[in-house]
């Protein structure tokens, strides 16, 4: 590993965990960006960084349909105005599937931007966008993406923000034959992610930095055309038939009311026509 600024060494001790649910260097591969990406600490925490000359990225070894993806994520702090920290889900060809967090750096004390997305056969334009009830940057918290073939939910920290249901009955196409890989990555988007590209990287910064831990996949991984699930079910994989409560859809409520700042649901301008069919079949999600 190359040696890292002695401020970012301190960074990362103080934040690691002693407790861990998987390890990375089993779990993941390191894709782009050289000694940009690292995997440390016996494989229980992984760093991405972003400078003037490349990001930097990994992905999952295995490949999934159906799943619950957790990660624990901490954000590039100070300034990250331009960097953008990707965690999404997908598929490969020119109709693929895809299921994104997507992280916008903002100015220091200005809060970062997270974007969700849902791609399917190569079509998304699906966006909904939140502020956070909490700072990104300061402590790890849990991102998890719940794919099953009823429907997909976003968290954090536990807490639902995003609800795609499957309504193919109705005309809305949902992910459910194409294998999905997890990819994460870092990178710079000052073209369009602050402000819609107003507010530029501010390279004295860099490198910005992102970590990782506690990656779980609890999942039904496809290999050699086939499922691990294909017999049913596995004991323990609840996640298959899982779905949202009274009390976590009054949290779901709660989010969208109080911390969502963009639903193309809502955006007439950008509908003229009307509104895309899931938006009143998908209502609220």
């Amino acid at each position: 590993m190359p040696p890292p600024a002695l401020s970012l060494l301190l960074f990362l001790t103080l934040s690691v965990s002693s407790v861990f649910a998987a390890n990375f260097n089993q779990d993941v591969e390191l894709i782009w960006g050289n000694e940009r990406a690292n995997i440390l600490d016996d494989g229980h925490l992984l760093t991405l960084s972003l400078d003037r000359a490349s990001g930097s990225g990994f992905q999952s070894k295995n490949v999934y349909l159906f799943g619950k993806i957790e990660m624990q994520l901490k954000l590039v702090p100070g300034n990250s105005a331009g960097t953008v920290t990707t965690y999404y889900l997908k598929s490969e060809g020119s109709t693929w599937d895809e299921i994104d967090f997507e992280f916008l750096g903002n100015l220091t004390g200005d809060p970062y931007t997270l974007h969700t997305n849902v791609f399917t056969n190569g079509v998304g334009k699906r966006e909904q966008q939140f502020h956070l009830w909490f700072d990104p940057t300061t402590d790890f918290h849990t991102y998890s993406i719940l794919w099953n073939p009823q429907r997909i939910i976003f968290k954090v920290d536990g807490t639902p923000v995003r609800e795609f249901k499957n309504e193919e009955s109705s005309g809305v196409m949902f992910p459910t034959n194409q294998p999905m890989r997890l990819y994460s990555s870092l990178w710079n988007a000052d073209d369009w992610a602050t402000r819609g590209g107003l507010v530029k990287t501010d390279w004295s910064k860099a490198p910005f930095t992102a970590a990782y831990r506690n990656f779980n996949a609890d999942s039904c991984v496809w290999s050699a055309g086939g499922s691990s699930c294909s017999s049913g079910a596995p004991s323990g994989h609840g996640w298959l038939s899982e779905n949202l409560d009274n009390t976590q859809q009054q949290r779901l409520r709660w989010v969208q009311k109080n911390f969502m700042i963009y639903n193309y649901c809502t955006d007439a301008k950008r509908f003229p026509q009307g509104f895309p069919p899931e938006c009143s079949v998908n209502a609220g999600s």
